[in-house]
Formats: C-alpha cells, sequence, structure tokens
C-alpha cells in the first residue's frame, strides 16, 4: 500500500517507520527543510510513560483563577476574542469532573505504556541513540497538598501496573544526588523509574535517517500543504506546492494545524495550540546537576539531564498561534532552573525556544480513522508527543493495516467527540 504521512514532527516520523515496517510504500511531506524543526524541536526531553495525567482535572478551574494573579504560574491565558479558544476552554472544563479525569487518564496511560514497549523495542531495533537516559522521572512537591493530591494519580499508576513510589526528603537526593545542595525545598517526590530522557530533536532526525536509508522512505522537504482534495467519500489526493500527490492511504500527522486541513474536509477537530517554553544550557558542573528528569509540580517546569546540556522545559500559554518569545516565561523557567540546580548550568549560555503542543479539550490523542476512508488521524498528543508518539504510530499502523492492535483503539478517535 502506498502511504502519504503528512507531517515530520515526532508522531509523522515514527507513524512513517511503523508503516514501512509493515511493507508499505511511504511518503512523509512537510513545509520545513528538515525533520522536527516546529515542536518536536526543543520539547522538555523527558519520555514520561507514568506522568500521563489529563490537565483537565478536578480543581484546575480554581487554580486557574490563581495562577491569574501569580507571577510564575504554570498557566497564562492572553485574553482574545477568539471563539475557538472559548469553545476549546469550555469543552476543557467540561471535563474537570472525576468521571471524566478518571476516564481520560485511563485512555492516556493505555497509549503511554504501550508506547514504552515501542520506544524499548525501537531502540533495540534500530540503534539509534539521541542522547537518552533510562533513569526515571522524579515528581517534585513543595509542601504536603500537593503529596496527598498525588494519591489519586498513584491509584491509577497501580491499576495499570506503572512502577513508582513515593520518597521522603531525604530519599530523593539518592535519586538526584544534586538536590542535596537545595535542602529543605522539597517535601517529597513520586519517583517513576521506567521513564526516560533524551533530545527529541535528535531521536526524530535519525529515526528519519533510518527510514530513508532502511526502509526506503521518501521525505519531501520545504513542501508546503496546501489543500486535501475529496471524492465520493474518500481523499483522492493533497494539493502542495510540488504539485498533487497521491496515495492509497493517508496519515494527518500535522499537529496543532490538523484542524486548519480537517476543516476543509468537514472534520472538526477539538485541537488548541498550547505554546510551551523550553531552555537549553551547558552543563558547568556535573554533579550539580540533574542525572535524569526532575519535574517541579509547583511551577509544571521538567529539568532534563542530555549529555552536556540540560533542558528546561514549561509554562502553558494560550495565545493562538503567536510564535514570539516572551520574556516573561523565559523569567519564570529560569527561575526554577535556578532554584533547583543553581550549580549545574550556565544561564547566561542558554538557547531560548518555543513551540505549540496540539492539545485536545481531554488530553487524549485522536488516534484511528475518520469518515474518509482511507484518511487516517494522529494528532493533538498535547505536552506528550514524544512520550506517545512510537505507540501512536504502531497503533495507526495495525489500524491501517487491518490488524488488530496490542492495544485498544476504544475511546481514541475522533468519533468521540460527536456528541
Amino acid at each position: 500500500m502506498k502511504v502519504l504521512v503528512l507531517g515530520s514532527g515526532v508522531v509523522g516520523v515514527t507513524s512513517a517507520y511503523y508503516l514501512a515496517r509493515q511493507g508499505h510504500e511511504v511518503t512523509v511531506v512537510d513545509r520545513q527543510p528538515s525533520p522536527a524543526m516546529e515542536t518536536s524541536y526543543g520539547n522538555a526531553g523527558q519520555v514520561s510513560f507514568g506522568f500521563s495525567s489529563p490537565w483537565a482535572a478536578p480543581g484546575i478551574p480554581q487554580k486557574a483563577v490563581k495562577w491569574m494573579f501569580q507571577e510564575h504560574a504554570p498557566l497564562k491565558i492572553q485574553p482574545r476574542l477568539d471563539p475557538v479558544m472559548g469553545r476549546f476552554m469550555m469543552q476543557m472544563l467540561g471535563n474537570c469532573n472525576p468521571e471524566s479525569y478518571a476516564v481520560n487518564k485511563e485512555r492516556m496511560v493505555r497509549v503511554a505504556e504501550y508506547s514504552r514497549a515501542c520506544i524499548n523495542a525501537l531502540r533495540d531495533d534500530t540503534g539509534i541513540r539521541y542522547e537518552d537516559r533510562q533513569r526515571g522521572l522524579l515528581q517534585l512537591f513543595r509542601n504536603e497538598q500537593q503529596v496527598e493530591a498525588v494519591a489519586k494519580d498513584m491509584k491509577v499508576l497501580e491499576q495499570c501496573n506503572v512502577r513508582h513510589r513515593l520518597l521522603n526528603a531525604e530519599e530523593i537526593t539518592a535519586v538526584e544526588p544534586a538536590l542535596s545542595r537545595v535542602p529543605g525545598k522539597f517535601v517529597a517526590g513520586l519517583h517513576l523509574p521506567d521513564d526516560q530522557t533524551g533530545d527529541c530533536f535528535l531521536f526524530t532526525n535519525r529515526l528519519a535517517d533510518y527510514c530513508r536509508e532502511q526502509l526506503g522512505v521518501t521525505f519531501l522537504f520545504n513542501t508546503s500543504i496546501e489543500r486535501i482534495t475529496r471524492v465520493s467519500g474518500r481523499i483522492e489526493n493533497v494539493v502542495t506546492s510540488a504539485g498533487a500527490l497521491t496515495a492509497d492511504a493517508y496519515v494527518m500527522a500535522l499537529g496543532s494545524y490538523s484542524p486548519f486541513l480537517a476543516r476543509d474536509l468537514d472534520i472538526r477537530l477539538p485541537i488548541y495550540p498550547v505554546k510551551g517554553y523550553s531552555l537549553t544550557l551547558p552543563v558547568i558542573d556535573d554533579g550539580g546537576a540533574p542525572q535524569s528528569t526532575v519535574m517541579d509540580e509547583t511551577f509544571k517546569v521538567a529539568i532534563s539531564r542530555f549529555d552536556n546540556r540540560i533542558r528546561v522545559g514549561g509554562t502553558a500559554e494560550l495565545a493562538s498561534y503567536n510564535l514570539s518569545l516572551a520574556e516573561k516565561r523565559r523569567a519564570t523557567i529560569s527561575m526554577v532552573v535556578r532554584d533547583v540546580f543553581p550549580e549545574g548550568g550556565d544561564l547566561e549560555k542558554a538557547e531560548f525556544w518555543t513551540g505549540l503542543r496540539p492539545m485536545t479539550p481531554d488530553s487524549t490523542p485522536i488516534i484511528g480513522a475518520t469518515k474518509y476512508d482511507n484518511l487516517w488521524l494522529n494528532t493533538g498528543h498535547g505536552t506528550l508527543g514524544w512520550t506517545m508518539s512510537c505507540g501512536s504510530g504502531q497503533l495507526l499502523a495495525d489500524l491501517i493495516a487491518g490488524r488488530d492492535p496490542q492495544i485498544s483503539a476504544d475511546g481514541l478517535s475522533v468519533a468521540r467527540y460527536a456528541a
């Protein structure tokens, strides 16, 4: 089968990898000059299977009101007359209840845990390296209220057989020794030993090279996607700046930009861009730097270790498709890394970056079929695109081939929004 994948971010490239492994003739098209040049470029560096939780949760509306008046809040909303933003926020609020949270959490963990097995197998099969570490993730709590709140998540982790352990203030330094240099800041930590870290940009590019050289995947870069042509319930072709491209099946993996093409096909994707920021700074003291990933629960900022760099990612900003770099957001993530690992990296030499996370109101990705029998979706992964990419890609490839997938696809397709 000839398959055309739209998008060369981490989700698009992993989709191409799993499709090509099944023997399909795969072409990937993207407007950028190379893979992972947008949202996959500078993410937080965490592959956090066990940390997969919906943003829409009980208590979030009240927290959001408080965050509006905090200088270093994890969520910022830029007021604007934007009906799309308004609709997204109302749908998200509709998921901020215990019942919806439980359903959405199960779906996310289902994909994420499957993705853990898939990325481990991919690494063994391809041999690619991407400054990766398999040393887990440590979620840090600054007060007892946060420790009490995480009890609900721990119950879901237990139900899904995700290894985890709640550590006291002394035990967290055994996992991250540099935390001993900032005593008294954290009262506890939730350790997820099977989570991983690495550079998503390196991962995506090296996997793309493998796809091209070993699996025969074709990549068409510097190619803008203009529109999709449909005829009698099927996609006929994709019109691009390089001409019309035809295939037997089409995969839309365009992240935050998926709704624009889908809208012309009368498919409403409730995906909204949630702007995130990161800093990448050189390590200057190995003993004062993280050894894996820590997540500061108070500020929702992740700090990850690469070989000789530290990646700090966080904040969520609703600002439509604005990609300007806001110095106030830089100040927040700079403050957190300075507070947690004050001696680890050189902030004066940090690279500042921003990207648009494709968020759904229930935080669950959209994977599966559409009303067009040859159009498939793999998008809407929010902050967990890399975490879920391999599981999503394998699941989608199986669905397209008509194979029984290894996990249930229930509740993952766009059909869940039909009501």
